[in-house]
């Protein structure tokens, strides 16, 4: 059973424009890559088409679509977070938001139909879009529609994932009372990063407390540490939760080379990474797993690298980090960007070996893994201070 992969070249009209970060060359250079390397090989991309609007109203409010639908016309004082330097109003916005959406929903009911196990969508990922508000880069939420989707189409227990350097404020705040939701976080301190969310104290209310769960991370966090946070929280909130599917929001701006954050991970930290959720999907959603893209704004040395191990992960073609890039992706990349200096490899040389959380003397990453175990581990039955749970 081949996993599904979405994408079709008009999810490039997604462009906030002029010198804005989040720029769809990403996405045209990771298909390249990850086509030039064999990994999309025999494999059928699926086309979109956009989110209807009863769709989007799963998780966004009527006079919010109304409002992105008019932006372009009405210029840029339309309120709603429209129209601001981080998310700009730009033509067709409405049709070309819902069809990131109708991207993710195409993925994910690959999945529920039984068709395949596992789908990805590099366009995705779009975690910040509030109810009513532009936030981050994001106009719809894609993320969030997708989720409310399985909810209504026989899933009780859904698992959500973020590893973007910023916070999932979006999609958590979409369930934050939801107790069939778990979301989890792993991000940069948010007294150091935007958007300012994402404490360890931000566990869920209600019946839904404890299915809410943030790791904020210090700054220049590296592999080693990235790593040995997540499994010391993820693995045991995943047995306990038991999801159906597992949910995950792949962004790559926790690189060191990332313009707009500061963590320190490499290609090989987020190889790892995809190594992980593949094998916790497999172990604890029953092999169920939606993959979407999100933040990155390096565009060429590292986006490319590490979202082509992402489509080789999902697809079971790993890609070993020592293979050479191609030499017709590089002249590509050399016409695009003449004064770009691009590494030789699908590696950064980096070790992902890290050591289990309890073992040896603690430093900041160990206090904030104490941190989240205290405040989220008990809700759930298990023991903060034991590193077997």
């Amino acid at each position: 059973m081949q996993p599904a992969v979405v994408w079709d070249r008009a999810l490039l009209g997604y462009d906030l424009g002029g010198d804005h970060p989040f720029n769809p060359l990403r996405l045209e250079l990771t298909i390249r890559l990850a086509t030039e390397l064999g990994v999309l090989d025999g494999v059928p991309l699926l086309v979109p088409e956009p989110a209807s609007d009863s769709e989007l109203r799963r998780v966004h409010a009527e006079e919010y679509l109304d409002a992105v639908k008019q932006a372009p016309l009405a210029g840029w004082d339309v309120g709603h977070g429209l129209g601001t330097a981080d998310n700009p109003v730009f033509s067709d916005m409405h049709d070309s938001s819902a069809l990131v959406v109708g991207s993710t929903l195409l993925a994910v009911r690959e999945i529920a139909s039984g068709r395949v196990r596992r789908a990805v969508n590099i366009a995705g990922g779009l975690h910040h879009a509030m109810r009513d508000q532009a936030s981050g880069f994001c106009v719809y939420n894609d993320c969030a529609v997708a989720i409310s989707w399985l909810l209504e189409h026989g899933f009780e227990r859904v698992a959500y994932i973020d590893t973007d350097v910023h916070h999932g404020d979006g999609v958590q705040a979409a369930f934050y009372a939801d107790p069939r939701v778990l979301t989890i976080s792993l991000h940069q301190h948010p007294f150091t990063l935007w958007p300012g969310t994402g404490y360890s104290a931000e566990t869920g209310t209600g019946e839904a407390a404890g299915t809410a769960v943030n790791i904020p991370l210090p700054p220049r966090t590296r592999d080693a540490g990235w790593l040995r946070a997540f499994n010391a929280v993820v693995p045991s909130l995943l047995a306990g939760f038991r999801p159906q599917i597992l949910v995950t929001q792949c962004g790559v701006d926790s690189h060191e080379e990332d313009p707009l954050a500061d963590l320190s991970l490499s290609v090989d930290g987020h190889r790892a990474i995809y190594a992980t959720l593949r094998e916790l999907a497999e172990k604890h959603a029953g092999g169920k797993w939606l993959a979407v893209g999100g933040g990155g704004y390096q565009l060429i040395r590292v986006v490319p690298r590490s979202w082509t191990h992402l489509l080789a992960t999902v697809l079971d073609r790993d890609v070993k980090p020592a293979t050479s890039l191609p030499p017709d992706w590089v002249n590509t990349v050399r016409k695009a960007a003449p004064n770009a200096e691009l590494p030789a490899e699908m590696t950064d040389g980096a070790d992902t070996a890290y050591r289990r959380w309890g073992d040896g003397d603690a430093d900041p990453v160990d206090n904030a893994i104490r941190e989240i175990r205290r405040a989220v581990f008990p809700l759930h039955d298990l023991d903060p201070d034991d590193p077997r749970d």
